[in-house]
């Protein structure tokens, strides 16, 4: 059986041979960091995807106040993982990030990852207008818009 995400090509027609790294092309952190990062995981085969593509929607299928909640890692053998726990996976595959992967294992270290990402995907800036995620602060929780202000 062929998984979606090892038909799934760029927008150049390139297969990612272990997966895609999808992120939130509307947040300027994650373009900066996708730029900076992007030959390293494409010589470790993974390819980048932001959210916003209709294909990644497809594959993740999750609701749309949660599909840019979390950068994800889905691995050609179809399993998926958000947030910290994706960072930690992708530092585990270059040698030069394996002390993270290793401290991350570390009890309790974990959780911090987990509420920092989470602090930090809450509070993450976005270009110009076309911020994806803003943050409602009368209920606490992320809600999704397209420009202005909740």
């Amino acid at each position: 059986m062929i998984s979606l995400s090892a038909e799934m090509t760029d927008t150049k027609g390139r297969h990612a041979e272990r997966g895609w790294i999808c992120f939130d092309r509307d947040c300027t952190i994650c373009t900066s960091l996708a730029r900076r990062f992007r030959r390293t995981f494409e010589k470790h085969g993974f390819g980048l995807a932001a959210l916003q593509d209709p294909r990644v929607a497809a594959l993740l299928a999750l609701p749309p106040d949660q599909l840019l909640r979390e950068m994800r890692v889905v691995t050609t053998t179809g399993e998926i993982r958000g947030g910290a726990e994706a960072i930690v996976y992708l530092a585990k595959q270059v040698w030069w990030a394996w002390p993270f992967f290793a401290a991350a294992h570390i009890p309790g270290v974990s959780q911090i990852l987990d509420v920092c990402y989470r602090w930090v995907a809450d509070h993450r800036p976005c270009s110009a207008d076309a911020c994806s995620v803003r943050r409602n602060k009368m209920s606490g929780r992320t809600a999704s818009t397209k420009g202005g202000t909740q």
